[in-house]
């Protein structure tokens, strides 16, 4: 699953994860919309057409999963990926939300490049609806 020609949506408050992931995806062919906020990023959401948000657990208005759910239920074909520094993959609050298909995966930080195109291109697979 390639990510050329996906729109990507990277929330994050760390302006530097939103510079570094938006490089890689603009080198992977992807065009990428970066936001620091939930409320910034639900405005995105209802502005653009994405495939995939990455979104940070802890943002500065809002919890990043309770961010990932609204967006799921706005708009149910974007695909949401979780990238944290403060929970991990099997913290049950996690599994939960990848449970109830709020989330469709987890990425911890610090992350590799490698480990989080292949984490998007997971979530993107069709095999995964």
């Amino acid at each position: 699953m390639s990510l050329a020609d996906r729109m990507i949506l990277v929330v994050d408050d760390d302006s530097d994860i939103c510079w570094a992931l938006q490089h890689l995806l603009e080198k992977l062919g992807a065009r990428c919309v970066q936001t620091h906020d939930g409320r910034s990023a639900l405005e995105a959401v209802r502005l653009y057409d994405f495939d995939l948000v990455l979104v940070d657990a802890k943002l500065p208005d809002m919890n990043g999963l309770d961010l990932g759910e609204t967006i799921r239920n706005a708009a149910p074909l974007v695909r949401v990926l979780v990238v944290s520094g403060y929970f991990y993959k099997d913290d049950p609050v996690i599994q939960a939300a990848l449970a109830r298909g709020s989330i469709r995966g987890f990425v911890e930080k610090p992350f590799s490049h490698a480990s989080i195109v292949r984490a998007m291109e997971t979530a993107l697979n069709p095999a995964r609806q």
